[in-house]
């Protein structure tokens, strides 16, 4: 492969690290195949004197990480079970995901201690039909929409600050309408979602967050309107926004407890089409309910959209995280390298590593499953075995450039020789009550 990139026209930067030696090219080998190797060689070195060794070490290959985390998703009970049956103490979870630079010239190797979370909050606006014609006589939609993302988009005031490190701003993942083909009329409704990270936001406070910038964003676009079109000003507008839990309730006032077989069978029939994702059902187990109440009213519904993936802080507070946090300084510490070595509480790219734990508090939970459609039928997480687990996490991998394309690489020295060293470091360090 690298003798066919020397024939072909290269990014300068790649043509640099191509002709330098060393770096190794190839899709998929800095993510994620590096790091699996990482461990391959862990298990290999450790099990040439296992009789020496004292502790365990249980290796999950986990599939499906940047779809739904399905393979994750299923071994997380199995853990928990593992746990409680053989009597075990787990110490922390480890990863050997891939790092790479965070900014241009960026010469700092990496060590994560804790992993960003996601969430997913979604924007229902639900506007007023009208022929164009007749604007006039109703609310688009998509001027919601439009108004909301100018006001979250790469905002830096939706960024979680923990310990100086920042995360990333939300950005779009989808936007929108719902008429299913074009016509002169303008849309019913329309659907908006972020990527949100979090380092220590939960869900509850994230989606109260969204609530009030719905609120803020309708009153704007009818703000504006009035403002603009003094013909509109006669017109009855108030903005509206509600929580797919306050929708439900709403709802369910009207309908009764009929309500929850109804949402129960269409949520069945939702992950019974195989031409849809989880994403889909969500939304239009929303357009469902909201069908069904008796308001047609503009609003704005906010709800979560899965997958949530929980932010994992090791803050140093309990004695798993100080052990964590004492053997990850002594494995960088103790490795004679020209390398800089950095290590940082939050892996910023999503992972597997938030199923090592999940919040607590019910009433986080509680949010969580109300606001998010089709909760414990077309989409679950096994909450209870991720608290049962409650682990610190951290990931030690391979440095490289360019994951998912075709100029994929990693660097030799510092993936074949140093990343390995601190993997078995730190996990001996952690498993010995003297660390060396």
């Amino acid at each position: 492969l690298m003798e066919k990139f020397r024939d072909i026209e290269l990014p300068e930067e790649v043509r640099r690290d191509l002709e330098s030696g060393d770096y190794l090219f190839g899709r998929g080998v800095f993510d994620m195949k590096s790091g699996d190797a990482i461990i391959i060689a862990l298990l290999e070195e450790i099990s040439q004197s296992v009789e020496e060794f004292e502790g365990n070490l249980i290796y999950g290959a986990a599939c499906d990480e940047e779809g739904n985390s399905g393979g994750m998703l299923n071994l997380v009970p199995k853990l928990a079970k593992m746990q409680e049956e053989e009597h075990l103490e787990y110490l922390a979870l480890l990863d050997t995901d891939y790092m790479t630079s965070e900014f241009p010239g960026d010469e700092n190797k990496y060590v994560y201690v804790g992993t960003v979370g996601k969430l997913m909050p979604t924007f229902y606006v639900v506007g007023k039909e009208t022929h164009v014609g007749e604007s006039f006589k109703g609310l688009d939609p998509n001027q919601i929409t439009a108004q909301i993302i100018s006001r979250v988009n790469l905002n830096p005031e939706f960024c979680d600050v923990a310990e100086g490190e920042v995360t990333l701003p939300p950005i779009t993942l989808r936007q929108r309408d719902m008429k299913p083909e074009y016509s002169c009329q303008i849309a019913k409704s329309a659907v908006l979602f972020f990527n949100y990270a979090t380092h220590c936001s939960t869900p509850d406070q994230v989606l109260e967050r969204m609530v009030g910038v719905a609120q803020e964003c309708f009153q704007q676009v009818i703000d504006t309107l009035n403002q603009h079109y003094r013909t509109f000003c006669n017109m009855s507008r108030k903005a509206r926004v509600m929580t797919y839990q306050e929708l439900y309730t709403a709802v369910k006032a009207e309908l009764g407890s009929a309500l929850d077989e109804m949402v129960r069978e269409k949520s069945e029939a939702l992950l019974a089409r195989q031409d849809i994702d989880t994403r889909v059902r969500a939304n239009m187990l929303v357009e469902y309910v909201h069908g069904l109440w008796s308001d047609k009213d503009p609003i704005v519904i906010v709800y979560l959209t899965p997958p949530y993936y929980p932010h994992v802080y090791v803050e140093g507070k309990s004695e798993k995280d100080k052990a964590l946090l004492a053997a990850v300084d002594k494995a960088v510490t103790s490795t004679q390298t020209d390398y800089k070595l950095v290590y940082k509480k939050f892996f910023p790219y999503i992972s597997d590593l938030s199923y090592g734990a999940a919040p607590k508090d019910p009433e986080i939970i509680r949010a969580l499953k109300r606001n998010t459609p089709g909760f414990g039928i077309f989409y679950d997480l096994p909450l209870k075995e991720m608290q049962a687990l409650d682990l610190p996490v951290l990931d030690i991998g391979p440095f490289g450039k360019d994951a998912h394309k075709f100029t994929e690489r990693i660097e030799k020295h510092y993936t074949f020789e140093v990343a390995p060293e601190l993997v078995y470091k730190t996990v001996m360090n952690l498993l010995h009550d003297d660390p060396q």
